[in-house]
């Protein structure tokens, strides 16, 4: 069976966690905090890793890929490539400029720590630019890429939930709030697999909290 690896207070580790739950595909979830991973299986000690019958495999995005063309069942890919690479730009877009973006601000934000006015300046400026850019790629008719639950909602659901947390606390303004992203969120959140995967990161992320004081 195969295994996934990391923590689910990881928003990468939920996003392979529910590309596999909206698969249906039976995986073993293996805890590795950050400094307790298989470094022979994620050379960086990064989370998340899967470990298959071929081997091991890192990076969120390799491993949702691997997912989609090992078990085709409940797509979450278009079967047209240039729909396909539609999505694909939009997870790129997202993991790129929005949450590698704000992740600048994540010590601040939510673990007790600061950030200088001078990288709080520069990721303003930076998300200014590309929340509008990202906004035209965008369709949330009612998912993000169309009509269709694809890998890229697998990402919206982890990613844009902590872009909106953190701008809102660093800047007392949800730099995502002209995007319809509330009630997008709230049409995920019915969905059974986000269930599982929000009430499992609540839980692992009180685990977390706990372990660093």
């Amino acid at each position: 069976m195969l295994k996934l690896c990391g923590f689910a207070a990881s928003n990468y580790y939920n996003k392979v966690k529910l590309a596999l739950l909206e698969k249906n595909v039976p995986f073993e979830e293996v805890l590795a905090w950050i400094g307790q991973t298989d470094v022979s299986a994620s050379p960086a000690g990064k989370v998340p890793y899967i470990i298959t019958d071929s081997g091991p495999l890192c990076e969120s995005e390799p491993i949702a890929e691997y997912i989609e063309a090992t078990y085709p069942q409940t797509p979450l890919l278009p079967a047209d490539s240039y729909q396909a690479a539609k999505v694909r730009e939009l997870v790129t877009f997202m993991e790129l400029y929005l949450e590698l973006t704000a992740r600048e601000l994540y010590p601040e934000a939510f673990f007790g720590g600061k950030v200088s006015d001078n990288v709080k300046e520069r990721q303003h400026k930076l998300l200014s630019r590309y929340i509008p850019a990202f906004a035209k790629l965008t369709k949330f008719s009612p998912y993000i890429g169309g009509d269709t639950f694809t890998l890229a909602d697998c990402a919206a659901a982890v990613h844009l939930p902590l872009v909106s947390s953190c701008t809102k606390i660093i800047y007392g303004t949800d730099m995502l709030a002209d995007l319809p992203v509330r009630d997008y969120l709230k049409k995920l959140s019915e969905r059974e697999a986000v269930q599982k995967v929000n009430a499992d990161r609540k839980a692992n992320t009180e685990l977390m909290l706990s372990r660093n004081k």
